[in-house]
Order: C-alpha cells, then structure tokens, then sequence
C-alpha cells in the first residue's frame, strides 16, 4: 500500500499499528482461526426450538432479574418465565415447554436493574411487529410449519458492478408501504429490462420510524415488517437471484436508534452496554447512538449480524453506511480532509477501522464471491485496499465526490461558465490501487430539502411540458444535461456504477416519508412508474438512454477496463473527450454553442457512432445523421504526424465513436504522402 503511494510513508507505523491490531482482535476472538465459526451468536442469543421445546438467551450484564413475557403469560412476571444467569459475562437463559410458544405469538422481555426496570426488545429477535391500533412494537416468534425452501444459488460476482439501488416501501406508486412480494413481482422486472446486474436493497433492518429511510435501526436481526414477512423476503432475494441479479444489502453499523424501548439503547439499564458512555455515545447530528467498537461483545454481535443477513437471506454482501461517521471521533462533520494528516491523527477511531477489518474479512471467509461497499466521504487511504496489503478490505469504495460535483454544477453555476476541467478532475479523482463505484445521484440527492437531478434541472416545468409534442426550452436543456451527466458519469466509472431508482427516467421532485409536517402523506415516498411507462411523457426518453448506456458499457466491457484516456478538453468551448477500452467519448456541453467541423486526435482507421445522446428515440433534434461513417484526416504539425476525426457538436450533446475497420488505402497515401513532405 505504502509503495504505491510515497505519501502515506509518514504514516508507516500507523498503518502498521492497524495491520497489527486487526490480526491481534482476530487472535483473540477466534483463537483456533474459525472467525466464520466465532461470529455464529445469532444461533446461540435469542429464540431457538429445541427437541423438547424452547430455549432463549441474551445477553444483559447489568440486569438484576429478565422475564419473559407475553400473551403466554398474560403479559405478567411469572416465575416460570424468569430467565436466569449463566455466569459472570452477564448471559442469560431460559428454557420452555413446546407448547408454550407458537407460531406469531408476540413477546417481549421485562428487565430489571439496579434503581429501575422496564419492557424491552431481545437483542436478536428475528421479527418485530407493530400493532397498528396502539403502534407499539413487540417481538413475534417465527417458526413456520415449513420452511422457506431456496431455489437458486448465489450468482458470481459480475463485472462491472452495475448497481440498482432500492426502496421496497417506496418502490410502488400507490400511497402506502409496498411489499417484500409486490417488489419482487412488479420492480425486480424492471431493473433486469433496465440492463443493471445488481439490486442494493436500503432500509432491510426493522426501524421504528419509517421516515428515518431505514438508518435509526432499532432491531438488527429483524427485517422490517412493514414490508411483509421473513419468507417473504427471502422470496425477494431467491427470485432476483434467479434472474441472475446480486444483491446486496445496505448495512447501518454506524449507529443505533436512541429508542429505550424498541432499541439496544439502555437495554440492560446502562448507557454503555453496546455503546460509548458519556457524550462519546451520542451521535447529536443524527440523534442516534454510537457503538463502542473496541468492545468484544459489540464487535461479537455486529459480527454475528454480518452473517446471520448472509446465512439466513443469502445476501450477496453489503454497502456500510457511514463509514466516514465510525472512522472518525468528530464523525467527519466540519472536515474537508485537505491533508494526509487528518487520516492519521487522534481523531480516527482506530476500533471502528479494526471492527470493520474484521468484518471484511469474516464476509469475504463466508463468501469469496460477495462484495463490501465503503460509503466514506473522507477519501481514507486504503479503505479499499487487501488487507494483506495494508487495507482495511472493502472491494469498493464509494466515489462520492462526483455526484457532490454535479450539485454544485446545478445549484451554483449556470452552465455556460461550467468547468470542464473541474467536471473531469471529479469524474477521474480516485485513489488508483482501490476499487470505486460512482454514481450521478443516488437517494441523497432526493431527500428533504433537496431535489432529484432532473428536477433541479427542469423543475416545475416539469408538471406542464413533459408532453412529446410540447417543446419548452428549459426541458429540452434538461433532457439533454440529464443524459450527459449520467453517460460521462457511467463511462468514467472505476469498477461499478450505482443508480437509484426512478432516476434513470429522470423521476421528478424529492424524497419525503409521511410525517405530521405533510399530514402523513406518501406523496413523495413512492416511484410513479407511470410517467416512465407513457409513451406520450419524455420519460420514457430517459428511460431509453439510460438502457442503451447501460447495454454499451456491458457489451463494450467499458468499466472496470483501465482509468479513461484523456483526447482533448477545451474549458472555453466546453468540449471533452476520452478513449476507454477502445471506445471514442465526446461531449459539447456548451448550451449554445455547435461546432460542425471539430477535430479530435485519435488513432487512425475508420469510426462508427454507436450511441448518440441527440437521437429523436432519446428526446433529442436528430442532428447528426444516423450511421455515418467517419475516417481520420492526416494533419501535420510542426513535424507531428495527427490523425484526426472531423466531427459535427451539436450544442449540449455527447456521442460514443468505435473503430468499425482500419485505414483504408486513401488515408494510408495520405498520411505517406505527409510523411514524405517532412523527410
């Protein structure tokens, strides 16, 4: 890692230091070397059937006495049902009668602690339930006379990594919560005809509140039942694993609700069980909890939570949310990460770097094939790196800095004084020795109080002039950006792409959850898939762009081939173009501006435009003529010998060029005959 980058030699003993610590946690969790066996306590806490009925543990050092309770025991202390202690680690457990507990019955644990006692949620409970009269939530047991039966294996991985990033609640269009099965019979559909290999599924783990988007995690083993049942989740993955889609799941290790009562938070009494005590164990920006990493039992049960999504799910790996927050003390808020330095310093959470070390590794032990995802907005060294190299072993890193870029473009500059050279310093900044998944928008970019692309783009004039027969010149401009954004974004991409959905056909407006501010309303926390599927809206422009990108950069095998190579960028006239694997990018951005006879520099032969951004089937002016052939023009300069393609720029679009053969025998004489003009 060091050698790859002689910046990071100051800090040698530093990486070092974490190298060392994550092999010596690794030691003393699984001294036999069986991490996968170690982070087993899904099926040692929590409800499990026995042959002769139940047993139940958890895990609550500084409770005094634990009931169970429920409709069982008419929601009463019973002597039956006291758990009792296992020993000085703080373990408990109970057994039962088969006959006591059934299928659904909902339970709940009374705990009590020295100077108080109150009702909680087990640490493990594998499914929690709101009642929706009193919408409080309750433990339910989940024993199905039969059990789901898989049908499909796990895909391998693919490459590159074209990521559909999912809602299930808000992935219908009617107002309410959709379902794990409408999901998977109506959306999973759309995302394999959309040409994209892989679905990352956000807001899995139970939550209390919906509108937190899934990240206030109350119960870690639970999937939300909002969206229906475990079978029927596992249904979801199985069926998307049989149209050959890799799933991945967005993890929130990075916190934990505040909730008491539905939540890890004072569980057992204390503050400080799972978390920081003090002010360290609050995360204030987000309202939350923050876990205390260096302690065994929480890297133990984050551990556990890893495999038990894989185990029991089969996902194919997961996306950390807020990396940026574990690996640093002040949570990455108010730093712009200017120097190497503030990698280093006292502010990482060295703990937070060794826990998620330790989670790559177990995952990847588990399932050689599975992917981790880093969303860290600090640009950490070596996040993505092997972890025999140094690294911390996340396959992917996050490029956030690109779609940040695009923002700032449209909510601060008109683009006629756009960057070019900024827009491809952002589009190609990236550590080279580690993987990176970029992306235009993802769901941030929609939530309260901000805009999707395409609407901070066309704003309101999209409720009146999405109409194929009507032109108006700001949805003509945004149609055109869109597109660009998305097809320079894609075609510079490291190793994997990421699109959330609805926003490859340019879906309108924002993200919002119902909440008494908008009187509870699912307006804005749904997908009008409509608009997409009207042939008489431009949506459907977009929608079609999007899949013929798609389809090139898989066909082409475009990403993941090499860093793009620059040709030519012009700052003034707005013109930017690259090589990548064979293929000729060229865009105009300029909003006015058309250029008829521009010269691009590349290698001689004959080329072919395979894909136009302007062409009437994507909402385009069919500027150019389909199908042309363009062959290179010999120039000289100076004593330079260039072969240059003569290429019409229509204002604000982009095309993708291949060599469809070599020179032909004119262009060889012409280019003979220039030469013989130097010698």
């Amino acid at each position: 890692m060091i050698s790859r980058d002689s910046w990071l030699e100051p800090y040698s003993d530093t990486i070092q230091r974490r190298w060392d610590r994550v092999n010596d946690a690794a030691a003393r969790l699984a001294p036999s070397g069986d991490l996968a066996g170690f982070a087993s306590g899904y099926d040692y806490y929590g409800l499990h059937p026995t042959p002769d009925g139940w047993v139940f543990r958890e895990w609550a050092p500084h409770a005094t006495a634990i009931y169970l309770v429920g409709n069982f025991s008419e929601w009463a202390e019973l002597d039956g049902f006291a758990l009792h202690r296992l020993n000085d680690k703080g373990d408990w457990e109970l057994h039962v009668a088969a006959n006591v507990l059934k299928h659904e019955d909902p339970y709940k644990l009374r705990m009590h602690w020295d100077g108080g006692s109150g009702d909680r949620m087990p640490t493990h409970a594998r499914r929690v339930c709101q009642d929706p009269g009193t919408h409080i939530f309750s433990a339910q047991v989940w024993s199905p006379e039969e059990p789901y039966q898989w049908r499909y294996g796990n895909p391998p991985r693919p490459t590159p990594l074209l990521i559909y990033e999912a809602h299930v609640g808000m992935a219908q269009e009617w107002g309410r919560v959709g379902t794990y099965s409408e999901f998977r019979e109506y959306i999973l559909p759309r995302i394999v005809d959309a040409g994209y290999n892989a679905v990352q599924l956000m807001a899995i783990t139970e939550h209390p509140y919906y509108g937190s988007f899934g990240y206030h995690v109350s119960n870690f083993f639970a999937a939300s039942s909002r969206c229906g049942t475990p079978d029927e989740l596992r249904e979801l993955v199985d069926a998307a694993h049989g149209m050959g889609l890799f799933v991945i799941m967005d993890i929130v290790h990075s916190h934990a609700v505040k909730n008491v009562v539905e939540g890890l938070s004072e569980f057992d009494g204390s503050r400080y069980q799972f978390f920081h005590d003090g002010g360290r164990g609050d995360h204030d920006a987000w309202d939350s909890r923050c876990f205390d990493y260096g302690k065994l039992e929480v890297q133990h049960f984050l551990l556990s939570n890893c495999r038990f999504w894989m185990d029991q799910y089969r996902f194919d790996g997961f996306r950390f949310d807020g990396v940026t927050s574990m690996l640093y003390l002040h949570h990455g808020l108010g730093h712009s990460f200017s120097n190497y330095g503030e990698y280093f310093d006292w502010a990482v959470d060295e703990d937070a770097w060794v826990y998620m070390a330790l989670a790559n590794r177990l995952i990847h032990a588990i399932n050689p094939e599975a992917v981790t995802i880093a969303e860290d907005v600090s640009g950490m060294p070596g996040l993505a790196v092997p972890f025999d190299d140094g690294g911390c072993g996340f396959d992917f890193r996050l490029a956030m800095g690109v779609s940040d870029c695009w923002v700032r473009q449209l909510k601060e500059v008109p683009d006629e004084h756009w960057s070019i050279n900024t827009i491809w310093h952002e589009l190609t900044n990236r550590r080279q020795d580690e993987q990176t998944i970029s992306y235009a928008e993802s769901h941030d970019q929609a939530l309260v109080g901000s805009k999707t692309l395409s609407f901070e783009l066309m704003d309101a004039t999209m409720y009146s002039h999405m109409s194929v027969d009507d032109a108006h010149p700001r949805v003509d401009r945004g149609i055109a950006l869109h597109k660009m954004i998305r097809l320079a974004t894609l075609t510079t991409a490291g190793e994997g792409y990421l699109n959330f959905m609805g926003n490859e056909f340019g879906h309108p407006e924002w993200i919002d959850f119902p909440r008494e501010g908008n009187n509870w309303s699912y307006h804005y926390a749904r997908r009008q898939w409509s608009l997409r599927d009207n042939q008489a809206l431009k949506y459907h422009y977009l929608a079609d762009f999007d899949g013929a990108m798609v389809e090139m950069v898989k066909d082409d095998h475009i990403v993941g081939a090499g860093p793009p190579r620059l040709l030519y960028i012009h700052n003034d006239q707005k013109v930017l173009a690259f090589e990548r694997h064979g293929s000729i990018f060229v865009f105009n951005f300029h909003p006015v501006d058309s250029y008829p006879d521009y010269h691009i520099e590349v290698p001689l032969g004959r080329y072919v435009v395979t894909l136009d951004s302007d062409e009437a089937r994507f909402g385009g002016f069919d500027r150019r003529m389909a199908n042309q052939q363009h062959a290179t023009a010999a120039l000289l300069e100076g004593n330079q010998l260039r072969h240059t393609l003569r290429l019409y720029l229509p204002a604000r679009t982009a095309i993708v060029l291949k060599q469809s053969a070599g020179p032909d025998e004119n262009q060889l004489a012409a280019a003979r005959e220039i030469l013989a003009q130097v010698r």
